[in-house]
């Protein structure tokens, strides 16, 4: 039974049974799911990277193309669109997210080896590829077309390649690879090909060079200490060619359709010419902090009525205030379309509101922020409230959902938990991987960081980093086992070829 359960293809059928399980029980559609399928069909139908607009084929570029090419090539490969295809592409991501376990555990198992005791590698591949498979927060986003799935598996393989690039330029002595063309080269070959799988993954997402960001950071620090600026600076050259190679296609299309020079998607996804609500933003960047008051107001505008009484108490500070809110809300349900005297209105609120208590808008509710999304229950796509708090009320109305909902809320922490502890037994084991660990645990920090100033907080958007999270999680099964004798330093053919599983 032992050998059953250490075994890949045990626990790669049991993720796969889960993916399934959600697929057929739980799929779900978004409305940024029907814009990636409207964009989808008129690439292939009408071979433009286009929305539909009052019946207008209208050019746009406020999705990046990444994953509306993953949905024109299942329309084409099976000759399906819109939901009539939504089956395959949910078998699809399957298949890519089961991927990004492999990828995960294989990321697990290099921390492993790098330890200057080398630790049971094999076991730790095993525990981390059953923590990715079983983790029900990824499975459940192959049962919804959004680009979670892909954004995952790209951020998990430039982890593993940015992991060998800074452990191998931090040390003067040999390479780990072994001697020869590879050895000579493999930091400039890992530095593009991390560069490059970040600017694929931001193909899908466009914040995925947050991870490049730290990555320069960790390098820059590199050539400080060793004293080898060019090296690093070569290096970082490198990365960043690799990374812009994939979105030269799409900035030359933003250049020549739309007359402008975008490697990006628009940061507030809107369409040329129209207004962006920067005053409307503002304010709820004053108060807002869970994702339930988005569906109540956030998404509602410019397309439905938003009611007073769906905004919390904490949106005003005062009953003028409310007043105020209620008077440009009342002009603004006339034609549920903002205008910018309206928008201009709630930017004053902002200003106001900010002045009064400046700490609660740039420290106390970016804090909350950053709390919601690491710790929500996590089951948006679920069809479950999600409300943890007050416990009593919540279990007097649906034990049932409550149920459900503390389990999951329990299961994320347990998540969170076990990779800290994995993280403080490398940092305590073993500091020559210091600067890996500053690697994952800074693109966390600042993925939340930057996460926390946009103004619809969903906490989809730190999926992308359970890759790091999951990996250090498996580092908990870790055993330090005696080094092979391979001379001054062994490299990581000689490892996989040497070190037994513990």
């Amino acid at each position: 039974m032992k050998r059953i359960f250490s075994h890949p293809v045990t626990a790669l059928a049991a993720g796969l049974g889960l993916r399934f399980f959600f697929v057929h029980k739980y799929p779900m559609v978004s409305s940024d799911t029907l814009l990636y399928e409207q964009i989808a069909g008129n690439w292939l139908e009408h071979h433009v990277y286009a929305m539909t607009v009052d019946g207008r084929i209208v050019p746009a570029d406020l999705r990046m193309p990444g994953y509306p090419a993953f949905l024109a090539i299942i329309y084409a490969i099976t000759g399906r669109t819109g939901p009539d295809a939504r089956g395959y592409l949910m078998a699809a991501q399957a298949a890519v997210d089961l991927c990004s376990c492999l990828v995960i555990a294989e990321l697990a198992a290099l921390l492993a080896l790098l330890r200057p005791h080398p630790a049971s590698w094999k076991r730790v591949f095993m525990v981390a590829l059953w923590l990715a498979v079983l983790c029900p927060f990824t499975a459940n986003y192959t049962a919804v077309p959004l680009t979670e799935v892909f954004a995952g598996f790209f951020t998990a393989a430039a982890l593993v390649s940015l992991i060998v690039l800074i452990w191998d330029a931090s040390d003067g002595r040999a390479s780990l690879f072994r001697t020869g063309w590879f050895a000579r080269h493999g930091q400039s070959i890992f530095a593009f090909t991390s560069g490059f799988l970040i600017g694929m993954g931001t193909l899908f997402r466009p914040e995925s060079p947050l991870l490049l960001v730290v990555a320069w950071i960790v390098i820059g620090f590199i050539g400080l200490r060793n004293k080898r600026f060019l090296s690093c600076f070569r290096l970082a050259v490198l990365s960043a060619v690799g990374c812009v190679l994939p979105l030269v296609p799409w900035a030359v299309r933003n250049a020549v359709t739309l007359h402008e020079v975008q490697f990006l998607a628009p940061r507030n996804s809107n369409l040329p010419g129209e207004l962006v609500p920067y005053g409307f933003m503002a304010w709820e960047k004053t108060w807002l902090f869970r994702v339930k008051d988005c569906y109540l107001v956030s998404w509602k505008l410019n397309g439905e009525v938003i009611n007073l009484e769906d905004i919390p108490a904490r949106a005003f500070d005062t009953a003028e205030e409310k007043g105020r809110v209620a008077a440009i809300l009342e002009q603004y349900n006339n034609d549920v379309t903002l205008s910018s005297e309206e928008d201009a209105a709630f930017g004053q609120l902002a200003r106001e509101r900010t002045a009064r208590r400046p700490l609660r808008t740039y420290v106390w509710l970016p804090v909350a922020r950053a709390l919601t999304i690491w710790f929500t229950p996590r089951i948006e796509l679920l069809p479950f409230s999600g409300q943890v708090f007050p416990l009593r009320q919540a279990w007097q109305e649906d034990p049932i959902d409550q149920s459900v909902t503390v389990g999951f809320f329990l299961l994320n922490a347990f998540y969170v938990a076990l990779a800290a502890w994995g993280a403080w037994r490398i940092s305590r084991e073993s500091p020559s991987l210091r600067l890996a660990m500053a690697l994952l645990f800074g693109y966390i920090l600042l993925r939340t960081a930057f996460l926390t100033t946009l103004e619809t907080p969903e906490p989809r958007y730190v999926l992308v980093c359970f890759p790091a999270l999951l990996a250090l999680a498996g580092q908990v099964s870790s055993r330090s086992v005696k080094p092979p004798d391979l001379g001054q330093r062994a490299t990581l053919p000689d490892y996989f070829s040497s070190t037994g599983s513990g």
